[in-house]
Order: structure tokens, then sequence, then C-alpha cells
């Protein structure tokens, strides 16, 4: 451009263009300081509201770990160990972030934020490599957190430990040129320090993803040991209380999911406190009484979020010199639940099945061998009668009676806390189910909202998100928290019955 010999004009026209290319670069400049300066701000909200929900979680765990000490003592030591060392580091980020913006006027005005004199002055000694003082204790912070956090997690949580230590690496990097640069130079080093201040409030996000990670591993690995099928035993339940000699032995065998450290405060039985708990039940040994029928009553009270929850304990066993009592079974576990055909198993031993009559209100006859269907309307229990003709007795039992628990929201059938990319989810149907439900009953889901971080709440009618919603599903980030809820559903086969709200999905969206 300024090569040979130029007229006047020419020169004058270089000039013209050099003057605009400098203006091009210095409106460019404040745009891309601005951008710097609106990321910080939306990270620093971001973790405001990622503090408030790990101390949520925090305060969850140090509840449990009360109430059920030998399930999450351990876990809890490991969260108190985490949340010291994260709460350390980060406001050792927050300290050097406040230093920095006390060397200018306007902290809010990130357009006069574009020298990155504090840093290389305070950090670097001028060589790659080569730092002050307070440049290598910015990198003995980091890497102390990672390696600390990974011993606190031991083998158990390894996988979290290498996801940490992966995100806080300080190792080398190559630059676009394919050059090696040690990683604070690489990511520090001449920078504006708005840009600088943003990847400090960046460090302090991932602080906070971090200690999120590792509370939910702590709080589901416990939950996924809760339901393993190693705490699952055989258990025997006959037909009938006895059989008579010469017939046939009939019943069937279930798994029964017991917990060896899930331990009652107390456990009260026909008005005495049963001390001796094996494997997370009560043993009993009395005398068996008189030839009958025979109550248990009494009560499994248990800490739950700080309060006693009480569980009735309503039973009866039968003493018999020969066949002269009812047996009565339900076939799923003593309880009938209000809204499905809950299915009842009554004979009397010796006794033929058409001799047998069993009334109560909602209960049926159904084909087979002594099995009803028991339908329960309103009250909290329901006695079943039985007579036998030919045979001098009476007997009843009395039922439990239980709504349908609340349903969980679900996405592609997953429930809780799950992570998908946006695509995924705008084309995935939205459920709900009834995890560990003794039935399986059909949903059929007619609406929900959805909330994005930083959008307005957007109502779906039917059961995939609707254009609205894709619009702001769209806007979404990674890491955010998409939460699908307020679940408009129906029981399929019982629309009279309303079901209870179900519990919202939330969705961490990966890209």
């Amino acid at each position: 451009m300024a090569g040979g010999k130029l007229s006047p004009r020419q020169k004058m026209i270089n000039l013209m263009y050099l003057i605009f290319i400098a203006m091009l670069a210095m409106n460019m400049s404040k745009e891309v300081l601005q951008a710097f300066g609106m990321m910080d701000e939306k990270l620093t909200a971001s973790n405001t509201a990622a503090i408030a929900r790990n101390k949520a979680a925090y305060e969850d765990l140090a509840l449990k770990a009360v109430e059920q000490s030998e399930k999450y003592g351990d876990e809890k030591e490991k969260a108190d160990k985490i949340q010291q060392l994260s709460s350390d580091y980060y406001n050792y980020i927050e300290e050097l972030k406040n230093t920095m913006k006390s060397t200018v006027d306007d902290p809010t005005d990130y357009e006069t934020m574009d020298k990155g004199k504090y840093l290389d002055d305070n950090f670097f000694k001028g060589d790659d490599g080569a730092y002050k003082e307070a440049g290598q204790e910015f990198l003995d912070n980091m890497n102390n957190y990672k390696v600390e956090v990974s011993k606190v997690l031991g083998t158990k949580f390894k996988k979290i430990g290498d996801d940490v230590a992966a995100r806080f690496s300080t190792e080398k990097v190559t630059d676009r040129e394919g050059k090696e640069r040690f990683w604070l130079d690489y990511n520090y080093k001449g920078f504006p320090l708005v840009a600088s201040l943003t990847k400090l409030t960046q460090i302090q996000a991932d602080i906070k993803t971090s200690e999120s990670e590792m509370l939910s591993a702590m709080l589901q690995g416990q939950m996924a040991s809760d339901v393993s099928m190693n705490n699952y035993s055989a258990i025997l339940i006959p037909n009938t209380s006895a059989t008579l000699q010469g017939e046939n032995f009939q019943g069937k065998i279930v798994l029964g999911r017991y917990d060896g450290s899930l331990k009652p405060e107390k456990v009260i039985v026909n008005g005495k406190e049963i001390t001796n708990i094996k494997d997370g039940g009560a043993i009993l040994d009395f005398p068996a009484g008189n030839v009958g029928e025979n109550e248990i009553k009494g009560k499994f009270i248990f800490m739950e979020n700080g309060k006693p929850v009480e569980i009735p304990i309503e039973e009866s066993y039968a003493v018999v010199a020969k066949p002269n009592g009812a047996v009565i079974s339900a076939d799923k576990m003593n309880v009938v639940y209000r809204g499905v055909a809950n299915p009842i198993t009554v004979s009397v031993p010796g006794v033929a099945d058409n001799a047998v009559k069993a009334s109560a209100p909602g209960l049926k006859k159904v084909k087979g061998v002594g099995k009803y269907s028991m339908s329960p309307g309103k009250g909290r229990e329901v006695k079943i009668t039985v007579s036998a003709d030919g045979t001098p007795i009476t007997s009843n039992k009395i039922f439990r009676i239980k709504d349908i628990p609340a349903p969980s929201a679900a996405v592609r059938g997953e429930y809780g806390m799950i992570k998908m990319p946006k695509s995924t989810l705008q084309k995935a149907t939205i459920s709900s189910v009834l995890p560990d439900f003794v039935f399986d009953l059909k949903i059929n889901t007619t609406g929900f909202s959805v909330k994005v971080p930083g959008q307005p709440t957007v109502i779906v009618k039917g059961n995939k998100f609707n254009a609205a919603a894709i619009r702001v599903l769209q806007r979404a980030r990674k890491g955010d928290v998409v939460i699908i809820f307020d679940i408009k559903q129906k029981l399929v086969g019982n629309s009279g019955y309303y079901l209870k709200n179900a519990s919202p999905v939330n969705v961490e969206i990966t890209n």
C-alpha cells in the first residue's frame, strides 16, 4: 500500500483506509469487552443460584446423617471436607477478583477494562513459566483443590475425582500455531482485565458444578445401594396358614427388601418396646397365647426430615390345634390401594373354596381358587369378614387403605435429575411414572410447564414440546437446568381418580 511512488491523492486514499480499519478495530474491541462483561454477570448470577442449591443439598445430607448415621455418616464426613475445600478456594478467587476490580474507577464500565496490566505485573516475571509469588500462589491453589478433593473422594467416587482433575487441569496448552505454552501464560498473560475476570468467575462456576456432582454422586450412590438386589431375601407366603396331611402344599416365594443399616428410633409391639433389632427388622419372641386369632399391634418410629414418622403395626396371627380359623393374605403386602383393583386371597384350612364366603365394601369374587378383587372407597381402612359353611367360624381382618403415591415427571422414562442434549429433549415425550409401585399403571400426560433459566415459563398442551417451548429451550446454555413441572395427567382406566401432583423432572443441558 505504501510501496513505490504514489501521487498525493493515492497517499490520502491509503491513509483514509488505515484510519477506517483502525476505527473498525476499535468498535469491535468495545463490543468484545462488553460481551465479556455481560458473560461475567450471567456467570455470577448462575453461581449465586448454585450456592443456594448446594447449600440445600448439604443440609439434606446432614439431616440424613443424623437420622441414619450408618447409611450417610461417611458421606457426610466427606461432604464437610469438600465444602470447606470449595469454600476456601471460591473465596480466594473472589478476593482476587475484588482486588482486580479496585484498579478501575467503575467496574461496571467494561469498555474501560481493556488492559491486562494488573495480572501481567503481579503474576509474571516476563519469561514463559517464570512467575511471581502471586502467580505461583494462583497455580498452587488450583492444583491443591483438585488433589485434596480427589483424596476425599477416594476410589469409591474415582470417576467424579477424575472429572474434577480434568476440570482444573494446569497442564501445558498447544496454541493455534502449534506451540506449547504454560497454562497460566496461555490463559491470563496479556488479556484484557474484563476477560480475566470472566475466566475467574468461570473457575468459581466450575467449583460449584464440582460440588453439585459430588453431592449428587454421594446421595444417588447410597440410594442405588438401597435398592440393590443384594438387599433382597426370599420370603415364603403359603396359601394357607396350615396344610392338612395328605394335601399338596400351595404357596409362593416372593422377594422382600431389607436394609440392615436402616434402624428405627423405637419399635413398640403390644405395649412393649422391642430392643432386639437385626437386619432392619424387630425380632419377636413371646408366648403364642391362646388358641385362636391373636393381634399384634404397635408401631415403628423413624426420624425423617427431623420429625418422627410412625408406621403402624396392625397384624394378627393364628394359634391352632386344628383347622378352626380363616387365613387372609393380601397379594400386595397387606395394604390395599384406592383407585386400583387389589388382588386378595381368602381361604380356610380344610374347607373347600366354594364353602368359604368373604365380604367387605368393594370386595368381589373373581376367577380362581380363593381369589377376590378389592376396590376400596373412602376411609383409611377396610375390614374383610370371612365365614365358612359347615364350620362354626367367623374371622375378620382390617387392611390399611392407601392412595396411589405421587408420580414423578419423566423424560424418556428417566426422572429426578437427568442430563441430555437440547435436540433430544425437544423431541422427547413427557410422561409420569410411579417408581417401585406394586401395580403397573398407565398414566396419560395431557400437559406440562417448562422453565428455562432466564426465560418465562411456557405452558404446553399434550406430552411433547410445542413451538413456544422449543424456542425458549434453544436459549438454554450448556449446564443450564430445565425444569419440567405442573404435569397434567389422567389414570388410564379410572379417569374419576385424581392422582397426586407429579414431582418435577430436572434436565441438565449437555450442549
